[in-house]
Order: C-alpha cells, then sequence, then structure tokens
C-alpha cells in the first residue's frame, strides 16, 4: 500500500520547522511561558493550594501560548492587536469623505465659463454696438 503525503498548494504560506515540529517563534513563546509560569507554580502551592497554584499559573501561561499558537489571514496575533488598537483608540473615529461629483464638476465649469465670458464680452447699450464686439445671444437667436 503506497503513503500519500499531502502538499499544500500554497508553498509561501509553509513555514520552517526547528525543534519538535515548531516554529521558532512558537518555542520562543512556549519557553518565555514556561520561564514564567513553572517558577509561579511553585510559588503559589507554597500557600497550600495546588488547584490553585495550577489555575494560576495557566492564566500567566496563556497569553503566551495565544501569541505562539493564534494567526488569522497570515499575520500574528500582535499584529492584528495592533491593527485593531490603531483603529479603535488612536485614529480619529470620523474621517471626512468628500466626492467630487462629476456632474457638479461639469456645473461649476459651466459657471465659471459663463463668469468669465461676461468679464470679457460685457453687455452693451443698445444702439453703441462695437464692430469687433461678439454679438450678443439675442442677436445670435434673432438671426436663427
Amino acid at each position: 500500500m503506497a503513503a500519500y503525503i499531502p502538499v499544500p498548494r500554497d508553498l509561501t504560506r509553509v513555514k520552517s520547522k526547528v525543534f519538535f515540529n515548531l516554529t521558532k517563534r512558537q518555542l520562543i513563546c512556549f519557553g518565555a511561558a514556561a520561564l514564567i509560569g513553572v517558577p509561579l507554580f511553585f510559588l503559589l502551592k507554597s500557600s497550600g493550594n495546588v488547584s490553585l497554584a495550577a489555575l494560576g499559573m495557566i492564566i500567566v501561561m496563556l497569553p503566551l501560548f495565544f501569541l505562539a499558537m493564534y494567526e488569522k489571514d497570515g499575520q500574528p496575533l500582535e499584529v492584528i492587536a495592533h491593527h485593531f488598537i490603531q483603529a479603535k483608540f488612536v485614529r480619529p473615529k470620523i474621517r471626512p469623505y468628500q466626492t467630487d461629483n462629476y456632474y457638479d464638476v461639469l456645473l461649476r465649469q459651466y459657471q465659471l465659463e459663463k463668469e468669465v465670458e461676461r468679464i470679457v464680452f460685457p453687455e452693451e447699450k443698445p444702439g453703441k454696438r462695437n464692430k469687433n464686439a461678439r454679438p450678443s445671444q439675442s442677436e445670435t437667436a434673432e438671426r436663427n
């Protein structure tokens, strides 16, 4: 019988294992948890209650286990926590955003062109028309 070994299709998600099939990150976090949790267990055990000592050790070691194991969308826990803190506490809640509607842009452009035309080609009094002056809109409409 042949044994099949699953090979992941996305090789970027494969992490190199260092020792006991654990990554370097996991080894560091588990080692730090052991360095903090085991002395705490013996310190709390001296008070007489072993169950309380074990519970205290678990509570202290649990955040380091989460740091070692939890990963979402390829990001470790501290990166996710950093993004969460940035979004909830550091950055402003209201971010003003103004759209630039294309119709409003065209309308503003039309109004500016009308204002320029009014300044450059002022309305002249009837009867005193300059030869080089541009005909007014009413004169153009009368011709048509």
